[in-house]
């Protein structure tokens, strides 16, 4: 090789170095912290919210980096998250809207019993459809890149066997959500709100006799360590469910040039909402399953069963709606409009 070969070589080294290094160090143009409460063992974290963050990631070629904070390491307690964003201590939060009581009453009518039919997916593409005729109002200063539904309240016991409401007369039961408590009174049983992660003390020290969770939440919290029982309506129905978002601040949001927004949006559309459902539903064998190798007993109540139940939850859809109107929100109108797009989705 002659000088001039080796230096034009040596030039050529130098350079991809200095570009391995400026790569290597070069920080994202964006960088948003996504904050959550639960640990990074949990479907949600693994199998949701980190294979949402690495598509936008990677949809943004480098430009957008999300760093997610789970079991609420930057402070605080999950209720407060919705302030967290709002306030711009965060960029972006998981949130469970319920435990924020009162702030997102129009999305409530999905965790209305009778609205979940077993299919999540079809619950989260209707309040995608819903979004900007009737939920948007909830949202102040928060921008929700998506919203979604677990897979529904199924009935853990610690040690009794509920098979009606006559049985749940006077029990001790944890519930997220005030229209859960709604449902839980009207079976005769007395609500107990607490987070997801305060549900196993909750469970051993006889705070509560059982609790109204999904099936994917088992595994994570060892739920099947704390109960026996672990019970569900025909095909898999539930006494309604609860709703989620991920949203952003909206002063972050709005500053965002239109390209990053339009990353964010693509990978948060119509069909991702979909996918989010099957996700759940698909975490929900998985977790009964821990439930059964473990001993528990998994009861599918007849349809005669069934109907106990939901004829003694009925009166809770009007008492939502009667609320919803008299504060003048639409709660009829929701309530039709939601029915109507789960049953069409779910029929898909």
């Amino acid at each position: 090789m002659n000088t001039m070969s080796k230096q034009i070589g040596k030039l050529a080294l130098v350079a991809s170095a200095a570009c391995f290094a400026s790569g290597a160090t070069m920080a994202a143009e964006f960088e948003f912290k996504l904050h959550h409460f639960l640990s990074p063992k949990a479907p949600a974290h693994s199998k949701m919210l980190a294979p949402w963050a690495d598509r936008i990631q990677k949809a943004s070629k480098g430009r957008i980096k999300i760093t997610i904070y789970p079991s609420m390491t930057l402070g605080g307690k999950p209720p407060q998250l919705p302030r967290q964003v709002r306030d711009g201590v965060v960029d972006m939060a998981w949130i469970v809207n319920a435990y924020a009581a009162g702030t997102f009453p129009r999305t409530e009518v999905f965790e209305l019993p009778g609205v979940h039919q077993g299919s999540s997916a079809a619950v989260n593409r209707a309040m995608f459809e819903m979004y900007d005729e009737f939920l948007k109002p909830d949202f102040k200063k928060l921008f929700p890149l998506f919203q979604h539904v677990h897979g529904g309240q199924a009935i853990h016991m610690a040690d009794k066997l509920v098979r009606s409401p006559a049985d749940m007369k006077g029990l001790k039961i944890r519930i997220p959500s005030r229209t859960g408590a709604w449902v839980l009174q009207a079976l005769g049983a007395s609500p107990v709100k607490t987070s997801v992660g305060e549900i196993p003390i909750a469970l051993s020290k006889k705070v509560v006799d059982g609790a109204l969770i999904p099936f994917e939440i088992i595994p994570p919290l060892k739920i099947q360590q704390q109960t026996k029982y672990q019970i569900e309506g025909p095909g898999g129905k539930r006494l309604g469910t609860t709703s989620f978002q991920l949203a952003m601040n909206t002063a972050r949001w709005n500053k965002l040039p239109k390209d990053i927004q339009k990353i964010f949006l693509d990978n948060s559309d119509r069909d991702w909402h979909e996918e989010v459902g099957r996700i759940w539903d698909a975490g929900e064998a998985g977790g009964i399953g821990v439930a059964k190798r473990a001993g528990n007993q998994h009861i599918q109540l007849s349809v005669g069963e069934w109907a106990k139940f939901e004829t003694a939850v009925a009166p809770v859809v009007g008492r939502w709606i009667n609320e919803m109107e008299n504060k003048g929100i639409p709660g009829a109108a929701l309530y039709d409009r939601a029915k109507v797009l789960v049953n069409q989705y779910t029929k898909k």
